[in-house]
This record gives C-alpha cells, sequence and structure tokens, in this order.
C-alpha cells in the first residue's frame, strides 16, 4: 500500500490492545477510508456491514430506513447468522448482531466493520440511540472486541461520535483522519503503478485531482497526462465528469448550499470573510453558516487562516481543493466539455491562466515541504495571503506570506514554468515595490526573504539575486 504508515501501524497497536476499542476513520469520498481497513485486516473482519447510499436510494425516507435494515440484515446472514427475519428497528438489529457475535466468539479478536455509517442514520430512525446502546451496554465490556467505523460524511463523525456530548460522550478510542495524497505519494502511487509521468506531470495531476487516490487509479499506463485527463473528463464514458456533484451529495445533508458555497468561495483566490459570504449569497449569519464552513474545513475543502496584518475577527475562508476548482473552472463550465479538450487546449492562455493560479494552491497545500527546504521545519510559522494597496499605485499581492518566530518572513512568490525561471528589468521592479510595501507592515525586529517557489529554478541573470531562496519541483516532491 502506497503511504497511510502511520495509520496502518496504529490500526494494529490497536487490534493487539487486549481491550475494547471504538475507531472512527474518517475523510472525503474516495480518499481510500475502506481500502486502509480491507488491506490492513485482510481476512481479519469477523462482520462488516456498509450503509446504502442516500443518493442511490431515493427521497423516501421511511422506505431508506427500511432498506437499510433489511440491508444489515442480509449482512448479518453472510456473517453465519441463521435465517430469520427482519429487524423492525435498529435497537433490534444490533441485538441481532451481539448475538451473532457471541456465537462466534471463540476467545480471539473479533473485528466489526461498519462502512459508511453516516447513511444508516437515516431521519427519526433512532440509530445514533441503538448505537449508543449496543457501546455503552455490551460492546465496551468485551475485551476482545474492536469496532472500526468509517464515513465520508465527517461532520457527522465528528458530531454524533467524536464530539457526541450524550451516552458516546468520550467512547471513541481512536480517531483516524485520512488527507489526501502529497506530491511524494502522488509520485509513489504512480510509479507504483508504472504510470510514466514526469514531476511536471505529476505536479499538474495533483492541480486536477487534488491527491485523491481512487481518482489516480483511472490514470493508465501507456497515456500522457492529457490523454489520462481527456479519458476521465472529457470523453463520452468519462468516468469523473459527474464526481463533482456525487461528492457533495454523498458527503452533506445540504448537497445545493454547500456547492453554493463552494462556488463563491472559488470566485476569489485570498477566500472570503464570514461576514462577506453572508451578505454576497444574501444569507442570514446564523448557526447554519457555520455548520455548512465547518463541514467543508473538515472535509479539507476549505481552510480558514487570518490574513497577514489583521485580526483574529478578519478570519478568511479559502477554497483549497483541487478537485472542485479544477471542475467548478473546466467541468461545469458548457464552454470547455468537448471531447478531446485537454489534449487540443493544453498549451492555451486559458489553461496557462488555470495552472499558475493551481501551483499557488498546491504550494499552500506543501507549507510542511516548503518549510523543510528552507530548513525551518522546527520553527512555529503562521501562512497567509496579503494585498496592499499604496498611495501611487493599484498596490500588490502576496499569496503566501510565512511569517516565522525566528524574526524572518519569506514573501513568496509561486511560478509554474516549463524552464527555469527568469527575472527581468520588470518584475525586479515589482519584487522591490512589494518588499517596500511589506517592510513598513512588519515588526523591525524582522527582515523580508524573497522566496521563489518554482518548477526547474531560477535562471542567473543580474536580477536573480532579488530572491534568497529558491525552491524546486524536487523539494515539493519530498515526503
Amino acid at each position: 500500500m502506497v503511504g497511510r504508515q502511520k495509520e496502518i501501524q496504529e490500526l494494529n497497536r490497536l487490534y493487539n490492545s487486549g481491550k475494547a476499542e471504538l475507531v472512527a476513520i474518517y475523510g472525503r469520498r474516495r480518499i481510500g477510508k475502506t481500502y486502509l481497513v480491507d488491506e490492513t485486516f485482510k481476512n481479519r473482519i469477523t462482520f462488516r456491514h456498509a450503509g446504502l447510499s442516500p443518493v442511490e436510494s431515493g427521497k423516501n425516507r421511511l422506505s431508506l430506513q427500511k432498506q437499510q435494515l433489511q440491508h444489515f440484515y442480509f449482512s448479518l446472514q453472510l456473517s453465519g447468522m441463521q435465517k430469520s427475519h427482519r429487524p423492525e428497528n435498529w435497537l433490534e438489529a444490533f441485538f441481532m448482531l451481539e448475538k451473532l457475535l457471541e456465537s462466534k466468539d471463540d476467545g480471539t479478536r473479533q473485528l466489526v466493520f461498519l462502512d459508511e455509517l453516516p447513511w444508516m442514520d437515516t431521519k427519526n430512525s433512532g440509530f445514533i440511540t441503538a448505537f449508543e446502546g449496543f457501546w455503552n451496554t455490551w460492546a465496551c465490556h468485551r475485551s476482545n472486541l474492536m469496532v472500526v467505523v468509517c464515513g465520508s460524511a465527517n461532520s457527522w463523525i465528528l458530531d454524533k461520535l467524536i464530539n457526541n456530548h450524550g451516552g458516546l460522550y468520550n467512547r471513541v478510542t481512536c480517531e483516524i483522519k485520512l488527507r489526501p495524497f502529497n506530491l511524494s505519494e502522488c509520485k509513489e502511487y504512480f510509479e507504483s503503478n508504472n504510470v510514466k509521468l514526469s514531476d511536471y506531470d505529476i505536479v499538474q495531476s495533483y492541480m486536477i485531482l487534488g491527491g485523491i487516490p481512487y481518482y489516480l487509479s483511472y490514470f493508465e499506463s501507456g497515456l500522457s497526462l492529457a490523454q489520462n485527463i481527456d479519458k476521465m473528463f472529457f470523453s463520452p464514458a468519462a468516468k469523473l465528469k459527474s464526481e463533482y456533484r456525487r461528492l457533495f451529495e454523498s458527503g452533506f445533508s445540504s448537497p445545493d448550499k454547500m456547492m453554493e458555497l463552494v462556488k463563491f468561495l472559488n470566485t476569489r483566490n485570498s477566500g472570503f470573510t464570514r461576514k462577506e459570504i453572508c451578505e454576497k449569497l444574501q444569507i442570514t449569519d446564523s448557526g447554519h453558516i457555520s455548520e455548512y464552513i465547518n463541514a467543508l474545513i473538515v472535509s479539507d475543502f476549505v481552510e480558514k487562516y487570518v490574513p497577514f496584518g489583521m485580526s483574529k475577527r478578519d478570519v478568511h475562508f479559502k477554497l483549497i481543493d483541487s478537485f472542485c476548482i479544477f471542475s467548478l473552472r473546466f467541468i461545469n463550465e458548457s464552454n470547455f466539455n468537448s471531447e478531446g479538450f485537454w489534449q487540443q487546449n493544453v498549451a492555451t492562455p486559458a489553461i496557462n491562466t488555470w495552472r499558475g493560479l493551481a501551483f499557488e494552491n498546491v504550494c499552500f497545500n506543501h507549507i510542511y515541504q516548503i518549510k523543510a527546504a528552507l530548513g525551518i521545519s522546527g520553527v512555529i510559522t503562521n501562512q497567509s495571503a496579503w494585498s496592499k494597496r499604496s498611495d501611487d499605485s493599484e498596490g500588490t499581492q502576496i499569496d503566501l506570506l510565512i511569517e516565522r518566530n525566528d524574526n524572518v518572513v519569506n514573501m513568496c512568490e509561486m511560478k509554474y514554468y516549463k524552464q527555469e525561471f527568469i527575472v527581468d528589468k520588470e518584475y525586479h521592479n515589482k519584487i522591490v515595490k512589494r518588499q517596500e510595501l511589506l517592510s513598513k507592515e512588519i515588526s523591525r525586529r524582522s527582515v523580508i526573504h524573497s522566496t521563489l517557489i518554482t518548477t526547474f529554478g531560477l535562471a542567473y541573470n543580474e536580477y536573480s539575486g532579488d530572491f534568497t531562496n529558491v525552491i524546486t519541483l524536487s523539494d515539493l516532491l519530498k515526503s
């Protein structure tokens, strides 16, 4: 398995702990939760069940609850329970599970895997109450039992299980959040599947797919990056063409509202304040907007930060999910969905402009690697964007500032080029102007290090000394 070594080690430690364990694994759709459990506990799962998707099962909640219970009953039978009757409710369903596990108990470790747990919690089903009873009354007292639950609805996992203030308070013994692959893991994945891509194209794949393992699995050996992207998104049978909507429908209870919010956040690279979001979308500043924003944050779609020079009241929410940004730019627009579109337009201004913005997002998602390249892995930092208007011009905007507690501020310029980046006189003057504006805002104790983050480095000329540090793809691709 590529990556996930810490998670595998932790799961095996819990399996061998000798006490009852309740483990919650969460992360966005297609991140590899089920695959992690299957590969880690191959041939060791006593009972497994996956909830039915509310999207595929229709909108009739009463009917869906019956379907969920029927499906759970079938899983019980597949695991060895004698033929009986469909449980009438979740209390009876978990009682049946208890009896099944008792009948199979030989003293060795028993592992129960409940996949897509949030989908089982249909409206007025009493699912959480029944699960609470299952764990508190029976399961937690069995030292040889380990229960692993998964879900793509991250806010549900957090609210109903991990941060539950009722009967399940503090009952989860371990939580594991799976995040997208970084560039290093993407490269390792491609190599393990004999997909040959240059580092330059691996970064582009991340700009499009965001390091989601399941999406990466669609790459075919022998095809170029452009050919693979056309096959995934722009061919008649494109497998990911409708994935954007499915992503929201499977992970959020109000998918249309979430998509509206994400679409708005995508209109400004530096993000928006909560007040701006409410005003632009014409919605009330209520608990619902907090619920929506937090759900996007825990799903790794959005990041919150305080722009340089602002107070904590000015927290911004920035869209950082590459797949969403790509989909909103090219898949959801009718102008960009002709067959073979990517190969035909790979060098056009529209795609080159997108690459520049997308690379900034890649850098924002690889702060760990950037800090390592700067030799400051152990230094406390704060990352943010910054914009400033001056009296004699339109001012400036810096998409990534790294404030360090060792009295240095890295002013980062991010350039996605096919060759070494060349600083000409015009760009030199722009850097000088940015430094002048920024120097007025930082502490007198601090200095500015102009930092270039680019593909293949910096060409030497009379202006190349403008940059104190140069970070390349080889740095970003390190683990």
